[in-house]
């Protein structure tokens, strides 16, 4: 057996179900906002569109996805991302996945050379398959902390030269989850001229992109930055997307890959091999999500409208920082918050996130502290209620 599944640690949703065993709800009616499952309604051209072409499961897909899908990949991120018109080649850039959380977990298996200093940079809060991809790969888990004081965003300045030298991929999450604070353009110029200078991967987990407040500030993103400082080759860059929130559509399990030519074709080697390619029916609805837009505005309005909600509700009794963009809120709790996310279950049967779950130890501080996780993905009328009964038990703590 692979000595490196002993480091792996339990999945936060493994302690959140051991923290809630012993307890029972003194009222009806559970609301879980602690799992980023998007609950609004998938779209129903896509439904339609994997309906009219049930045929296509008869037949073994490519690896590498169809030209049709590529081609609307790369349409979707060249409008989204402002990019120029010949920037992404289909054949060379862009690379469908099973949904991003395989293809970040395997991306690192592809890439780390299995040094034993070889370490994985990464952000802490953060997406636990980070962790495990590192260990797995035969590489060092390396955290970066994102902090309350510097508004839950990433400071490179403060990682050690010996960590960068050592660094041979870094994750960086923008939208970040679960603190959604955006990486502004200029940081992420930073980071790719510090990637050229150490000669490191950086792997952009961007699966939150679309979920935003303001319609003419969309969070930048890797390929955009890469091109505006003249890094037209996207060298060492790669961004992971996925329709799953976009779209509502966490079921399919549809992403993309994009980035450098050499590290997709090196990728698409290993995946050939992995043997993950992408149905064939799920590559035709997908191309039918991509090329549309409004659908996607349309799901935007719903998070706006439960954010403003839920801020509202629950401002008066506890300081409620609105995140960037994503749809999370990360709540700095006024005491330890596993006792808050176990005792609001216990009272209110509502379930959070507790922060520590979703971070390490680092530096000499638990960045997750204090805070838990609100997911505000149901419907707006269990947020409400959600909020309601958050605002009830902390008036108890007040």
């Amino acid at each position: 057996m692979n000595p490196d599944l002993q480091k792996l640690q339990p999945y936060p949703f493994e302690k959140l179900k051991a923290l809630k065993e012993n307890c029972t709800p003194e009222v009806e009616g559970h609301i879980a906002l602690s799992i980023g499952e998007p609950k609004h309604d998938a779209p129903d051209f896509v439904l339609d569109s994997i309906n009219r072409n049930l045929n296509e499961i008869n037949r073994y897909p490519l690896t590498k996805g169809s030209s049709e899908l590529r081609n609307a990949i790369a349409s979707w991120l060249t409008r989204r991302f402002k990019l120029s018109d010949n920037a992404l080649d289909i054949e060379q850039h862009i690379l469908p996945v099973n949904g991003t959380r395989e293809a970040l977990f395997s991306f690192a298996q592809c890439f780390i050379e299995r040094k034993d200093d070889a370490l994985i940079l990464m952000p802490n809060p953060f997406y636990q398959i980070y962790e495990g991809a590192a260990f797995l790969s035969g590489a060092t888990p390396r955290f970066y902390n994102t902090v309350k004081e510097n508004n839950y965003l990433p400071d490179f300045d403060a990682i050690d030269e010996t960590d960068w030298q050592r660094c041979q991929i870094i994750y960086i999450c923008t939208p970040g989850n679960p603190t959604g604070s955006v990486i502004s353009k200029q940081q992420l110029i930073e980071l790719i001229s510090l990637s050229q200078k150490y000669d490191f991967i950086i792997a952009s987990d961007e699966c939150y992109s679309e979920i935003y407040f303001d319609e003419n500030s969309p969070p930048a993103g890797l390929l955009e930055a890469a091109e505006a400082c003249g890094n037209h080759d996207f060298k060492n860059c790669v961004v992971f997307h996925s329709l799953s929130k976009r779209s509502n559509l966490p079921g399919m399990r549809s992403g993309f890959v994009a980035g450098n030519a050499e590290l997709i074709k090196a990728y698409l080697l290993y995946r050939t091999y992995h043997g993950c390619a992408m149905p064939p029916v799920h590559q035709v609805a997908s191309v039918e999500a991509w090329n549309d837009e409004e659908h996607v505005k349309q799901n935007r309005q719903l998070y706006v409208e439960k954010f403003a909600a839920v801020i509202d509700i629950l401002s008066p009794v506890i300081k409620v920082t609105p995140p960037d963009a994503g749809f999370y809120l990360w709540l700095n709790t006024p005491i330890d918050d596993e006792t808050f996310a176990r005792d609001l279950y216990q009272q209110q049967n509502v379930t959070v996130l507790p922060g520590s779950y979703l971070s390490r130890e680092d530096d000499g501080i638990n960045p997750g502290k204090n805070h838990v996780r609100l997911a505000l993905v149901a419907p707006l009328n269990e947020c409400l209620s959600a909020a309601q009964r958050i605002k009830t038990y902390i008036q108890t703590l007040n």
